[in-house]
């Protein structure tokens, strides 16, 4: 049976998961998480994909990126899959898969939307109880959007800037937003976009479908390893232990 296509409008931002297969680890050690993030921040720049809010879990990841191009997703995920796969199984002695199947994405297609995303990928570590405060927590964006803290992966979008009219102020609104706990319908609403099927984020179904020339969202068809160098991983070491 062919696979669905995944519906991606360039310039639109996707919500998309990466989950181990059957839930297991993906990361064992800081270095595993390092060579991810250096993999990822190479694979976004070469395949158009600019990168708003990440979080890197012990056995899955979420990102939240706008493509360039309808086929810029994929094409990010295929270059992790061989880089960080090929790294992973050689560093463990395994063989096989290690993802479970494809990614899911969403589309994300208004404001509040986009932060109720970002929210929910950045308290991740939380809801986990890795950390009791996001700004603990090494793998995720949320010390770049929040605290300014450098990270050579995160792009702001439009909906970042228009938080402030200059770096401080947008941090301080952004801190802002973490400040309520998140109610439940918003994390249902995320939870069952993330494990259901890829679908629209319902509030811009109409926007996206004009955008795409797609059909309607009740099944039709939409529209259509290299070792880390050593002075990259030191590099990074120090900018995510900060």
């Amino acid at each position: 049976m062919p696979r669905s296509r995944r519906l991606v409008v360039p310039g639109l931002p996707l919500h998309i998961t990466h989950r181990g297969v059957d839930r297991g680890p993906t990361f064992l050690a800081p270095e595993d998480y390092a060579y991810y993030w250096w993999a990822l921040r190479e694979g976004a720049t070469a395949a158009g994909c600019a990168v708003h809010a990440y979080v890197l879990m012990t056995n899955h990841v979420h990102l939240l990126l706008t493509p360039d191009a309808v086929e810029s997703p994929a094409t990010l995920t295929r270059s992790l899959g061989r880089r960080y796969v090929r790294y992973f199984n050689d560093r463990y002695r395994r063989t096989g898969t290690l993802w479970e199947g494809r990614y899911r994405s969403t589309i994300v297609g208004d404001t509040a939307y986009f932060f109720a995303c970002s929210r929910y990928i950045e308290l991740n570590p939380v809801r986990a109880k890795l950390v009791d405060d996001p700004a603990q927590y090494s793998w995720s964006s949320y010390r770049h959007n929040a605290l300014g803290i450098p990270d050579a992966i995160v792009t702001p979008r439009a909906e970042y800037v228009t938080l402030g009219p200059d770096p401080s102020s947008r941090r301080t609104a952004y801190r802002e937003l973490f400040r309520a706990a998140p109610q439940v319908t918003e994390l249902a609403s995320i939870r069952a976009d993330v494990r259901g099927r890829p679908k629209l984020n319902p509030s811009s179904y109409r926007q996206t479908l004009a955008m795409a020339g797609g059909e309607d969202a009740s099944g039709a068809t939409p529209p259509a390893s290299p070792a880390i160098p050593a002075s990259v991983f030191s590099a990074l070491a120090r900018s995510v232990t900060t």
